[in-house]
């Protein structure tokens, strides 16, 4: 790999991280045009629905008759069938450009490779792997769902200093059972932004009457799920407003509507992933409680996870998940501990 091709791809990878928040469920994807070792055009996704990066970038250039001798570096491979905006892999084709250097395949079945090979049977040099480690890192949520037909999945939960996620039920002093600070539940609610759903079981939707929005992080609220086998949560609940879309698993009703009710026979796991493939969603925070957190730190079914640890003690009250392994990396938030994790098995 060269180093040229190694500056030209992180510029991609730069560009593409600009689409965060608004480009979902599609992947964040950057694109660089390339002319006798300089820059002469250069785009992002910007927006669901919206034209892709290869044609922002494509677009950018000044001076058509270039392209024919240009480059093009994108961290995705581009697509090849019409969605809501035509093919990027035709766009390159007909502008005869004479190389794609790419950082990833596309794992989707609509793309999975077939742009690759369309640009190929049509004369066109490609390149793949340049960056191929960062080029999966910015894009693993789009990745997980289209390579492991789950979402990709990130624990978060909060402790005391003594260990415990939350106050017992008859706890004199339940009232007082935030654990972290204002910049800690800020971090929490750019999170939020950044993923698709967002899931909670019962016992945490009855204690705590969470809304599950990003009302302190300017962002689109997450699809909230809800684990509720025996429709035990009201519907006057703070999770059923109309801030975002609601689903609730559970064993007794199956309906579409303001409210989506998924039903499930033995693991909830089961229902959710199939609506979440189903509906292109292709991240989730799990933030409660902790034995909806336990079951799928039990099930391997988790890519990473971020803890809070708070400077608070309760001396009792509900203990927090058991995840047994050594963080990765920790930071300090105006004197909470954040320690992050990443799943071994994956």
């Amino acid at each position: 790999m060269m180093e040229q091709d190694m500056i030209f791809m992180k510029r991609a990878l730069e560009l593409a991280k600009k689409g965060m928040y608004k480009v979902a469920p599609n992947p964040m994807v950057g694109a660089v045009v390339v002319y006798n070792g300089k820059i002469i055009g250069e785009g992002f996704h910007q927006e669901y629905g919206k034209a892709h990066a290869e044609v922002n970038a494509i677009n950018a250039v000044k001076d058509e008759a270039l392209l024919a001798e240009s480059s093009i570096y994108v961290n995705l491979e581009p697509c090849s069938h019409h969605g809501k905006t035509p093919p990027c892999a035709d766009l390159i084709i007909e502008k005869k450009i004479k190389e794609v250097v790419i950082a990833n395949i596309d794992p989707s079945e609509k793309v999975g490779g077939k742009g690759i090979q369309r640009l190929i049977d049509h004369g066109i040099e490609v390149r793949t792997g340049v960056l191929e480690k960062e080029g999966k890192e910015l894009n693993k949520r789009f990745l997980s769902l289209h390579g492991k037909l789950r979402p990709y999945i990130t624990l978060k939960w909060a402790v005391t200093k003594d260990g415990f996620i939350g106050r017992d039920q008859n706890d004199p002093d339940k009232s007082d059972s935030w654990i972290t600070n204002a910049l800690s539940k800020q971090l929490v609610h750019q999170w939020r932004a950044e993923e698709m759903g967002i899931l909670v079981g019962k016992n945490t939707a009855l204690m705590d009457d969470p809304e599950l929005t990003c009302r302190e992080f300017e962002g689109r609220n997450p699809i909230r799920f809800l684990i509720d086998p025996q429709l035990e949560v009201p519907t006057t609940a703070k999770i059923f407003n109309e801030q975002a879309k609601t689903v609730v698993l559970n064993r007794n009703k199956e309906e579409s509507g303001a409210i989506d009710y998924v039903r499930f026979a033995s693991d909830p796991n089961d229902a959710l992933f199939d609506y979440c493939l189903k509906n292109n969603i292709h991240s989730l925070l799990v933030e409660g409680g902790a034995d909806t957190l336990q079951r799928f730190i039990d099930q391997g079914l988790w890519d990473e996870a971020r803890v809070f640890v708070g400077e608070k003690e309760f001396k009792k009250g509900i203990q927090g998940p058991d995840l047994e392994l050594e963080p990765i990396s920790k930071e300090n938030i105006r004197g909470d501990q954040l320690f992050y994790f990443k799943n071994p098995m994956i």
